[in-house]
């Protein structure tokens, strides 16, 4: 089923979860112990990220949040296609403009419409160690509203080069949204107004950065219905749980964090996980009440934290 759909027929609060695939040398087996692990709570989606020949996220053991510079990450669309298949969750496949050209992306496009994959995530990704840009005249998608227009003429049936018998391919497309802008944009304006133009090219749903104050996000959704973004705005969070987060999270993430969070955890760092949790279950209270459509959990290696603040809403 589509994001979007899952959105439409829901009768009560509503979380989703992103993961990331194991580094090279390791086993599909550390995703699936994850999503065994979520499929209790009956998550509607999980997304799993995507990762170019250049820099990912990662989790320390002491809670750490650091980018890592790596050749590549695997498996991204043959997990989706386990989440999807073996344990019969909508899996989001994450889709990036850098260090893919569009060659490659329609490739992977087919691959997931064989696999039942119907949810994509368009986003340009980070920045690389080199620059795939144009060879022997394969091209590149720039800009995440380039990749959206790539989907909605694969949606229309037109495809690169002629396919035989090849049928046209509706993805659910969802996009990255910033409530304290995207850190290359000038202003929250002009932020708002490039992912208008994400949305104009045929996203169907956005999802947000990470915040960890809900004044951002609600003030982010007000800006985005005043300037006619009419799909659903999803707001993400991470859950806070070592002391060394207060500074590895808004270095990575480019974000914000309230100064009462940062008093708390600075006056009793021992209780930071305490502290984050209790947190983030205020933040999702705050937004459900809002109006949010749904929750969306960035894991990464914290699956245990996650399922205690889900547990508490259902």
């Amino acid at each position: 089923m589509r994001v979007v759909e899952h959105i439409e027929r829901a009768r009560g609060p509503l979380f989703s979860y992103e993961i990331v695939p194991p580094p090279r040398g390791r086993t599909v087996g550390d995703v699936v112990a994850v999503v065994e692990r979520l499929a209790p709570l009956d998550p509607p989606w999980i997304d799993v990220t995507a990762h170019s020949a250049g820099a990912y996220y990662r989790e320390l053991p002491d809670g750490a949040v650091e980018r890592k510079v790596y050749k590549k990450r695997p498996g991204t669309i043959g997990i989706c296609g386990i989440i999807q298949n073996r344990f019969g969750i909508d899996a989001v496949s994450h889709l990036l403009c850098h260090g893919f050209t569009k060659e490659e992306t329609e490739d992977a496009l087919i691959e997931l419409n064989y696999l039942g994959v119907e949810n994509v995530l368009a986003i340009r990704g980070d920045g690389l160690n080199y620059d795939k840009k144009v060879a022997h005249g394969r091209s590149v998608n720039r800009r995440a509203s380039d990749l959206v227009g790539q989907l909605a003429d694969i949606r229309g049936g037109r495809f690169l080069e002629e396919l035989s018998g090849a049928r046209p391919m509706d993805f659910c497309v969802g996009v990255a949204g910033y409530p304290e802008k995207h850190f290359e944009a000038p202003n929250l304006g002009t932020d708002v107004a490039f992912l208008k133009r994400k949305v104009e090219a045929g996203a169907h749903y956005v999802v947000t950065q990470m915040f960890y104050d809900n004044e951002r996000f609600y003030a982010f959704a007000g800006e985005c219905r005043r300037a006619g973004i009419d799909v659903p705005v999803i707001p993400g969070i991470k859950i806070l749980t070592r002391e060394s987060q207060l500074t590895t999270i808004p270095k990575n993430f480019h974000i914000n964090l309230p100064e009462e969070l940062t008093r708390r955890v600075a006056e009793d760092p021992g209780r930071a996980p305490e502290v984050g949790l209790e947190w983030a279950c205020a933040q999702v209270r705050g937004l459900l009440d809002f109006g949010a459509p749904s929750v969306h959990f960035y894991v990464m290696n914290d699956v245990e934290s996650v399922v205690r603040v889900v547990e508490r809403f259902r």
